[in-house]
């Protein structure tokens, strides 16, 4: 399927439509295949320990499946999740960034399948990896 959304257009639509957390992603690559997000990550992404949060490292991967399927469907802003499975794998490093690697596995008519490999930026191996199913809305 093709690209209905470019970069800008995905990273003007989270911050319109999800201002708190909108400036927190940025899209380092799309294509047909796949789409690389990154948090920036800030101290209020960290947890005791120094290292990035699971609800942080969550979050991207959540916000990367959810880009992906925009990135087809077009701005469906009531897309949403209904599953989500995510393993944490090693510790990410504290005050670096971590980068999202985001393919779709499945896009069907009522929901669409993802999955996420989550990187502390400069390592090699995953720090995480989730899958996550979305509900996509009716068309209108």
């Amino acid at each position: 399927m093709t690209l209905r959304m470019t970069k800008q257009d995905l990273e003007g639509f989270l911050i319109r439509e999800f201002p708190q957390v909108g400036t927190d992603f940025a899209i380092d690559a799309l294509s047909d295949a796949e789409l690389t997000v990154r948090l920036k990550v800030a101290e209020r992404h960290l947890r005791p320990g120094g290292t990035v949060s699971g609800p942080s490292m969550f979050a991207l991967a959540d916000v990367s499946v959810y880009l992906a399927v925009l990135s087809r469907l077009g701005p469906v802003a009531l897309a949403v999740t209904t599953n989500c499975s995510i393993d944490f794998m090693r510790k990410p490093a504290a005050g670096v960034d971590l980068l999202c690697q985001t393919r779709l596995l499945k896009l069907g008519r009522s929901l669409a399948v993802g999955d996420a490999l989550l990187f502390s930026k400069g390592m090699d191996a995953p720090v995480a990896r989730a899958t996550l199913t979305y509900a996509i809305p009716p068309a209108r």
